[in-house]
């Protein structure tokens, strides 16, 4: 693997928000998941085909995680991209296009640096996109502090051969159906660089910060599962005394609405973290012990199984589907799909939900959306 960053441009969110953060995770390993083993793979795939679709020698990457539910997903991502190509063509007459790009923010602070996804560069734009294959909570570009340190190292390379007036974040999340764009003046975003990005990623750096938890700061902190500035935090919510709904005031209940999914998260991943502990490392926590869960049922071999059932006079032992979407348009070429299944395929309306108004999606005001809940 390659060397990290310490103040790596995708922990800014949670090194700005909380300064102290980098020294808290010190004693900490690095976290290996195979969310971050499926986003390597996805984002491999989706730099074959954007490399592909300008041209680039390439070499298809193959990976186990490259099911139809995610190529579809890498699929939108790369449209998007492909769009946005088209369009730097019809408006620069030699636009600059990079996949992959790994970005240099030395010259802002020390030991920081990362990889934008895609950079295209016009006479006048730089444009900065960012794949998520996360599905749990939409991740947007409006002052997304990632996305703007790259614009900022960005534009330290490409503003003396272009005149550079805008820098617009994209960040596609295909599998939450978000797709985010959100465009800063270059002084603008020189002024957070300056008044914002380097003295609060000195500060962290320099062993000066200071605790500021919260729901978003906190969400990959390596430090989160013993941190006792976050532990009070969420125990502050944890004493609430809650009565019977009708007794709170609706500001109330939309408080406890908006602290009660990451107070569970927070006691999900304390629980998860203490279970580790004691299954991996034979840590002992007071008042708790191991024990063997349930377990199913499971062949020994297969085709044992099979020849042994067959000779019973059993036929009927194996189930066939239906390939994917994804993986039928493969296969038939997408205008072949069109025109032989084209009629044959819809998309269904996403399941309504609950969610804080900051969301970016629109408010759904249908009159059945009560009976709509209730299927």
């Amino acid at each position: 693997m390659g060397k990290h960053a310490k103040a790596s441009p995708s922990k800014l969110k949670q090194i700005l928000g909380c300064t102290a953060s980098l020294d808290a995770e010190a004693g900490f390993p690095d976290e290996e998941s195979t969310y971050a083993a499926e986003g390597t793979a996805l984002h491999a795939m989706a730099e074959h085909l954007i490399k592909k679709h300008l041209k680039i020698c390439t070499r298809r990457p193959n990976s186990d995680y490259y099911t139809d539910e995610n190529l579809e997903a890498v699929d939108e991502y790369v449209s998007a991209v492909c769009e946005a190509v088209g369009e730097a063509h019809k408006v620069c007459r030699d636009p600059m296009f990079d996949v992959e790009h790994r970005v240099d923010l030395s010259t802002y602070v020390g030991d920081c640096f990362g990889t934008a996804d895609m950079v295209i560069v016009t006479d006048t734009k730089v444009h900065i996109f960012d794949l998520k294959m996360g599905q749990g909570i939409p991740v947007y570009a409006e002052d997304n502090p990632q996305l703007m340190a790259y614009g900022l190292g960005i534009l330290s390379e490409v503003e003396m051969l272009y005149p550079i007036e805008t820098v617009e974040l994209t960040i596609v999340q295909p599998r939450l159906q978000s797709y985010s764009t959100w465009e800063i003046g270059v002084e603008e975003l020189k002024a957070w660089g300056r008044d914002v990005f380097v003295p609060k990623v000195a500060e962290a750096l320099e062993h000066r910060g200071s605790f500021h938890p919260g729901t978003e700061t906190c969400r990959f902190c390596k430090a989160r599962f013993q941190c006792r500035a976050r532990a009070e935090f969420f125990l502050e919510v944890a004493r609430l005394e809650f009565r019977q709904p009708e007794l709170l005031t609706d500001e109330e209940m939309a408080d406890v609405l908006l602290k009660a999914d990451a107070l569970k998260k927070w006691v999900e991943e304390v629980y998860a973290y203490a279970q580790n502990e004691a299954v991996e490392n034979h840590k002992e926590w007071p008042g708790f012990k191991i024990v063997r869960g349930k377990s199913n049922r499971k062949y020994t071999d297969e085709d044992a199984v099979s020849e042994a059932a067959k000779a019973a006079g059993f036929e009927d032992i194996y189930k066939m589907a239906l390939i994917g979407i994804t993986e039928m348009e493969r296969l038939m070429g997408k205008k072949k799909f069109s025109e032989i299944l084209g009629g044959l395929v819809y998309k269904p309306e996403g399941k309504l939900v609950l969610v804080p108004e900051t969301d970016r999606r629109e408010a759904y005001k249908h009159d059945t959306a009560r009976e709509d809940f209730a299927e």
